[in-house]
C-alpha cells in the first residue's frame, strides 16, 4: 500500500520538473524488473543515467520535497 500512497506525490513531481522521465512498474506484474534490481521492499525509487546505470536507490516513503531535492541535484536542474 505505500507504493499507493507514493504514487500522487511522484504525480506531482513530474509536473513541476519539465523533462522529467519516469516509469512505473508492479513487481508482481513484471517480476522480471524485480529480478533486475534485486527488488525487496516497496515502494522504491531507482534513479538511472542517461545510460541506464543506477545512480542512487531510495527504498520506503520519501516525501516531496527531499525528492525534488534529489532530482535537481542529480539531473542538474
Amino acid at each position: 500500500m505505500q507504493c499507493l500512497a507514493m504514487r500522487p506525490v511522484w504525480e506531482k513531481i513530474e509536473e513541476e520538473i519539465e523533462g522529467l522521465e519516469t516509469e512505473y512498474f508492479d513487481i508482481d506484474e513484471k517480476p522480471e524488473i524485480k529480478e533486475k534490481y534485486g527488488l525487496k521492499d516497496i515502494p522504491i525509487f531507482i534513479f538511472l543515467d542517461k545510460d541506464g546505470n543506477e545512480i542512487l536507490r531510495l527504498e520506503g516513503l520519501q516525501n516531496k520535497e527531499d525528492l525534488i531535492r534529489i532530482i535537481r541535484d542529480y539531473w542538474g536542474q
